[in-house]
């Protein structure tokens, strides 16, 4: 079987089905960046992946903050970072230092949306009236949530993308087996073209757009200082 041909398959789908929420989305994030903002990710496991995808990243927006908090990251342990994202009582000591702020965009990537860690992070975040976006399969829409609301991820977004991954990761089935785990390549890609959006939208409304130049390339040190001297206070680059 083919991998990067299915791949390609459920890409081209999610182009057609998730266009508009992608739309949705980005006037959000516009609207942020418009007004001093910063986009922060938050997710734990492999969606960590995802949220550090956006930071410091060549040819995209410099106003992206992962939020990492350490128990719920796979280099700490994988089985201890699967358990504790289950558990709540994982965030109280790291709350303090998730810094959300008014004009602050927070997209939660979660495949399953159903753990408790990453919903009671939307959860706060929309307490605070802060926007949420949501980037997750809801393929597992069946799967009970693990929160003590017994609400799912996608109950707290503001706008929810889905990321068609099928119920178990893996795109590919032979017999009793399931593999070729997809939710890395299609959270990235959604991700990506969110902020392709918005990097749109941001040069037809004639604003400033907020990109970081290859560090690799000749003459970007100057663009990149500009934008890290006007987020340092917000988002840690050292």
């Amino acid at each position: 079987m083919n991998y990067l041909q299915t791949v390609q398959q459920l890409l081209m789908q999610a182009n057609e089905q998730q266009q508009e929420s992608i739309e949705r989305a980005s006037e959000i994030l516009v609207e942020a960046i418009i007004h001093g903002g910063i986009i922060q990710l938050f997710g734990s496991g492999h969606s960590q992946l995802v949220a550090q995808e956006g930071f410091y990243r060549a040819s995209g927006l410099a106003c992206v903050k992962p939020i990492s908090i350490e128990p719920l990251m796979l280099h700490t342990g994988a089985l201890s970072s699967s358990q504790n994202e289950k558990d709540i009582s994982n965030i109280e000591d790291y709350w303090s230092q998730i810094d959300l702020q008014p004009h602050d965009v927070l997209i939660v990537i979660s495949t399953s949306g159903r753990n408790a860690v990453p919903i009671e992070i939307a959860h706060r975040a929309r307490q605070m009236q802060i926007p949420v976006i949501t980037l997750q399969s809801l393929c597992y829409i069946a799967e009970p949530s693990l929160h003590a609301s017994k609400k799912r991820l996608e109950h707290f977004g503001d706008v929810v993308i889905d990321t068609l991954v099928p119920v178990g990761d893996g795109l590919l089935n032979t017999g009793h087996l399931q593999y070729g785990p997809v939710s890395t390549v299609m959270a990235v890609s959604l991700l990506n073209q969110l902020f392709v959006t918005t990097i749109d939208q941001l040069q037809q409304r004639k604003q400033d757009v907020p990109i970081f130049k290859s560090a690799n390339v000749s003459n970007s040190s100057q663009s990149n200082d500009h934008w890290i001297e006007q987020y340092h206070h917000r988002i840690n680059f050292d």
